[in-house]
Formats: C-alpha cells, structure tokens, sequence
C-alpha cells in the first residue's frame, strides 16, 4: 500500500472532495471514476477541513432485536475498540456500513462513541447510518452519516475489518478515504503518486476559463469560446 507522504498529504488537505474526484479523472486521463458516495449526506460538526485517513472498517445493526446472546455482542464490541485502537496506520478513519441500510434508525456515533474514537486517534468516521448527540460532538472529530436520529435502538456491531459499502462507495480496510460536507470517495491506490501534481494541472486549467470570467472587461461569447479552448487544450 502506498504510505502517505507529506506532499500527499498537503494537497488533499488543500482542496475539497468534489475537486479531489476531478483530480482523480485527471490522473485517470478519462472520465468514469465512480467509487464515491451517490446519496446526501448529513456533516456534523460543521467541516472546517477535509476528512483525510486509511480506512478501518465494520458493519452495525440496529433496527431489531439481536438473536445472538448479550456476551456474544459483548464479545463483538470489545474485538471491535481493540481493531480501532490498535490501527496502525496514520491517519485513519473508521467507515461503518449500517446493514439496515434505508431503514437505518439507530445511531451509533454520539457523544461517546465520538469521543472515544477521538481518544484512540482517528480523524473522523463516515457512515450511511445514523448520528445523534449534536450539541454534545467534540468539534474536532467529524462524522459524515446518512442521517441525524434520536435513539441507539438495538445498535451493535455485526464484523469488523470487511469490505463495506456507504452509499454506493465501496472501501475495503486500507483504502485511502477523502470526505467533506459534499460526501466521500476512494482515491485509486495506484493514482496516489500522481494526484498531487494531477491537483495542480486541474487548477491551472480551471482558472483559464474561471480567471476570464472574473476578470475580463467584456466577456461575451467569443471570449467564453476562446478562454473554454484553452482550458480544454490545458486538460489533455
């Protein structure tokens, strides 16, 4: 797996999500990418700052009663705070799949879990289920679900450390994860060398055609078709 390097690092945290899914395709040399979430999102707190980390991974229920025993789930929540405190890798966030999906109604991120995720030095958590506790989140661990609720309801964890699913964005543990209040996506393991000069080249062409915009006394048509054949020469 390619390790993050400081340059990496300082160009993702640079930008926003939907310019980090253009820089992608860019690398890519061709449009198609679509490992990203495809579903509003709720963000809490408020995002100052990107969600940037190598994912841990788990499914939760929540919406009926267990069948398994209580020292069974008690067995499963324990192996799953000694995989998050033991992560290895820096920085990481956890990505949680909640298997009721739609029906999604318990929340397992609140106060506590935020809190202690926060403790154990991950940088956020992303979800298609449910948060709570609003007033009560620590302001520099945010968490990017599918909705905001008011109970935990049957909440537990299912497995750790597969492969998830969050609104059609697939992860698998280690993926390279980079999320704000517009939603999340995988970044390609292999693109990773290339997505900081890939940033550049797609602010460089970019500003062609935003500069022309901004700036010009008159900008009618021909200066729009003029400044558009730039940028769309400077992106190939």
């Amino acid at each position: 797996m390619h390790e993050m390097t400081g340059k990496l690092f300082a160009a993702l945290r640079r930008v926003d999500t939907p310019t980090i899914c253009n820089a992608v395709e860019v690398a890519m040399r061709r449009r198609g990418f679509d490992n990203y979430t495809k579903a509003q999102m709720c963000s809490t707190p408020e995002l100052t700052e990107p969600i940037i980390g190598f994912a841990l991974t788990a499914h939760i229920r929540a919406k009926s009663p267990p069948a398994e025993s209580a020292e069974s789930i008690r067995v499963k929540r324990m192996q799953y705070y000694d995989y998050v405190a033991g992560h290895q890798r820096r920085p990481s966030v956890i990505v949680i799949e909640d298997l009721d999906a739609d029906a999604a109604c318990g929340a397992y991120w609140g106060e506590v879990n935020a809190t202690l995720h926060k403790a154990f030095g991950l940088k956020g958590a992303i979800t298609n289920g449910v948060v709570r506790d609003l007033g009560a989140l620590p302001a520099d661990f945010p968490i990017l679900a599918g909705s905001v609720g008011v109970s935990h309801a049957h909440v537990r964890v299912v497995d750790i450390a597969k492969p998830v699913s969050i609104f059609g964005m697939s992860v698998t543990p280690g993926d390279l994860i980079h999320a704000d209040q517009h939603g999340a996506l995988v970044i390609p393991a292999d693109l990773l060398p290339e997505l900081p000069d890939a940033i550049d080249r797609l602010e460089s062409a970019e500003s062609l055609i935003l500069d022309a915009a901004r700036h010009a006394e008159n900008f009618g048509f021909a200066e729009f078709k003029a400044a558009w054949q730039r940028f769309e020469d400077a992106r190939i």
